[in-house]
Formats: C-alpha cells, sequence, structure tokens
C-alpha cells in the first residue's frame, strides 16, 4: 500500500461523522427511539434569560484563576494567554446579551416535543406565498446564531440583490442537547434519530415541498436526510460534503491529494477537541459548565482555526455564539453528539437525490469534484468559491446565500 492509500485507510478508520453508518443502523433502534411524540403541539417561544445569570457570569469571568502562559508563543498549544484575557475581558466589561436577546426574539420561535423531547426552533416565513422551505442545520461548536445574518438575505432577496423566485422559508432548528431545544436524558439521539426528528418537524408544519442544508455536524444530518428521503424532500445543499471513493487511485490528483492531506492534518493535529468529546463528553463537560473561561476558550479555538483568516467576526458574535452556550448550560449535552456518532468515516454514502454543494476554501477538508459525483448520483450544482471557511454562513453571509440561491434553483 502506498503512502496516499495508506493515509486515505487511516483516514477511513479515524472517527469524524458517521451518516451512512447511522442510516443503516436505523433497524436496530430499540423501540423507546421511536415512540411517538406526546404532544404535537407547536408552542411560540421567546428568550428571556433572567438578570440572575448575566450576574453570575460576570461574576465568574472576575473570578477565573488564569494558567501561565503557552511557552510556543503562538496558537499550536491552544488559545494564547493575551487573547483569551482580552475576550474574556470584553465579555465581562462590554459585551451586552440583552442586544442579541432582542435581535433574536424579533425572529418567530417556537417550541415542539418530537420523539419525547422538546425541539426549539425559529421558523421565519418570507413574504412570498411561493417560497421554497428551507430547513437549516448548524453544528459544534456553532448554533442557531450563525443563520441570524443570512435570514434576511434567504427570506427577503429582493432586497439584497436577488429575484422574488429566490425566496425562502427559514426553518432554523436548534439540535438536541443544544440551546433552547431540551438535553437528553438517556442515549441514543444520534444523527439518525435527529434526522428523522427534523423530517417529522417538517411534516408537523404542513410543508409538501422542501430542502435541507448543513455543515459539520448539520451536514451529517442533511446528509441522512437525503439517505431517508421523507416525503416533501426535494433536496439538499452541503457545504461540507463527506465523500470518499470506492477505490482509491494510485495516483493521486492535486485536488484528492490536497483532500487527504487536509483531512489527515484534522486528524492528526486539530482533533483533540473530537476524540475528548467521543471518547469523554461527560467529563470535559464539568469544565465547560462551570467555567465560561473553559468554554469561551474551547469554542473560540475552533473559530480560530476553521474560519478563513479574512472573514470578520466581532468579538459582539463570537460572544452571542459562546453566551447561548453558557446561559443554556449546553457544554456538556452539545458535546455528547460527538459521543453518539463516534464511529463513522468521511464517508457519507452514496446518495440518489438531487444534491448541490459549495466548497469553501477554510473548509476543514476539502473533497474533488470527481469524488463528488461517485457518491452524488444527482449531483445538480458544485461550486468552489474563493471566500470562507467552516462557518460559511456566519463568515460570508452574502457569498452563503447566493450559493442557497443557484444551488436550489434546479430544485424549485
Amino acid at each position: 500500500m502506498n503512502r496516499n492509500s495508506a493515509s486515505l485507510a487511516n483516514l477511513q478508520r479515524r472517527t469524524v461523522l458517521r451518516a451512512a453508518a447511522a442510516v443503516a443502523g436505523a433497524l436496530a433502534l430499540p423501540s423507546p427511539l421511536r415512540a411517538a411524540a406526546r404532544s404535537e403541539a407547536i408552542t411560540p417561544f421567546r428568550v428571556a434569560v433572567p438578570q440572575a445569570q448575566l450576574d453570575d457570569l460576570k461574576q465568574r469571568l472576575a473570578r477565573t484563576r488564569w494558567p501561565e502562559a503557552e511557552t510556543s508563543g503562538d496558537w499550536r498549544q491552544g488559545v494564547p494567554l493575551a487573547a483569551a484575557k482580552s475576550l474574556a475581558s470584553y465579555w465581562r466589561e462590554r459585551y451586552d446579551w440583552r442586544r442579541f436577546e432582542r435581535k433574536l426574539n424579533t425572529y418567530p420561535q417556537f417550541r415542539t416535543e418530537i420523539d419525547g423531547l422538546g425541539i426549539h426552533f425559529l421558523h421565519v416565513r418570507s413574504k412570498h406565498a411561493n417560497a421554497l422551505p428551507l430547513l437549516l442545520t448548524h453544528g459544534w461548536p456553532g448554533s442557531i446564531v450563525e443563520f441570524m445574518k443570512v435570514i434576511p438575505l434567504l427570506t427577503d432577496p429582493e432586497a439584497h440583490g436577488g429575484k422574488a423566485e429566490d425566496a425562502f422559508h427559514l426553518i432554523i432548528p436548534s439540535l438536541p442537547g443544544f440551546g433552547f431545544s431540551d438535553k437528553p436524558s438517556g442515549a441514543g439521539w444520534n444523527l439518525l434519530r435527529t434526522g428523522q426528528a427534523w423530517a417529522t418537524l417538517m411534516a408537523r408544519l404542513g410543508y409538501k415541498k422542501w430542502v435541507a442544508q448543513g455543515g459539520d455536524w448539520g451536514a451529517g444530518v442533511t446528509t441522512v436526510l437525503g439517505h431517508l428521503k421523507p416525503a416533501g424532500l426535494a433536496g439538499i445543499h452541503l457545504n461540507w460534503q463527506f465523500v470518499f471513493p470506492e477505490k482509491i487511485p494510485e495516483v493521486l490528483s492535486a485536488e484528492e491529494q490536497r483532500a487527504v492531506d487536509g483531512a489527515n492534518k484534522f486528524l492528526t493535529e486539530g482533533a483533540g477537541y473530537f476524540r475528548m468529546q467521543a471518547t469523554r463528553p461527560q467529563t470535559i463537560g464539568y469544565a465547560l459548565n462551570d467555567s465560561p473561561v473553559a468554554l469561551m476558550s474551547f469554542i473560540y479555538d475552533k473559530f480560530h482555526d476553521w474560519a478563513d483568516p479574512s472573514s470578520v467576526l466581532t468579538q459582539d458574535e463570537l460572544l452571542d455564539n459562546i453566551s447561548l452556550y453558557w446561559l443554556t448550560g449546553s457544554g456538556a449535552s452539545a458535546a455528547r453528539i460527538y459521543w453518539e456518532n463516534a464511529n463513522g468515516s468521511f464517508s457519507g454514502g452514496k446518495l440518489s437525490l438531487p444534491v448541490a454543494a459549495s466548497v469553501f476554501p477554510y473548509e476543514i477538508y476539502r473533497a474533488p469534484e470527481s469524488w463528488a459525483r461517485q457518491t452524488y448520483s444527482q449531483l445538480v450544482y458544485w461550486n468552489t468559491v474563493d471566500k470562507g471557511g467552516h462557518f460559511a454562513a456566519f463568515e460570508q453571509p452574502s457569498l452563503f446565500a447566493n450559493e442557497l440561491r443557484a444551488g436550489f434553483r434546479p430544485m424549485r
């Protein structure tokens, strides 16, 4: 086996995501996981964090026991002390959660119970009656915050460089254990179960035709939906594609070599957080739920590693996302998504429904189009853009919106 084949074989063995594996295990799910929801009511929801929680956050930040500075003098050992102190100081002294809370509450939010778990979601309808319903799913360490800037672009395209026929109705749920969705009290909320819940949500909202989009774990859930093909799903868009060829070429092209090198770099240099959360989410959860600086640094580290350096995410935007994790106590429950989906690979399995894909240059792993065409039999749109990283909607909202408009046009 040559070096390239060995690298790819190693890649497949080491855990990243399981989409196809989750679908293959569907029939093995124990009966409690298939129990019908006790209530189908959809209840309006507003965010109102008690002031005592905000006061407690500032007190904890003020009492931080800081470690010594990193010996590497840079980011190789994690978030440098100076960077952590700077962001924590802004969080304590200048950041205003109420500003974000007011903004979030301008959008219609709801909760409904699916498979015994309360699910929170935004449901923002376009003024255009013929808008296409679009389900957007976030990942970790993201949240619904990632999509806030694209809501007006997608629901009101005429005001943002698009056409009325590009309009979407948006459904943006919080993953189980994240944000204002409930925290599972038992094991089993893997990608498959989440995909089934999302299909139930879209049916409950009465949509007869709809599409889905995701990156990170959201790409995993969206890929599962592509396998499940629930009623009404016309196609999907992915800004992180989990594709590997069935047979590895003896000689890799430049694009294929780039994909292998990027994935191996992630697995050897950047996957420590993944292994921790996939094997010991409860252990790391104590720190993430008890120390705001621990949570902040854990999340800040990934935004630094995975975002395009040319993308400008403000301190307020970073802290909107981090504060959502902190104020909902989601450090441990969100980490468990890795434990629930620990036995997978970069391959999401073959899909036969329409797929659109956008490749962002600073993505963790960038699949070649040739591999995608082997995996997606109906690849209706493929485009490589020149800006953006792992948090595409958050980093480059206009570019992201344009990609979704173009990618979903063949599915309308």
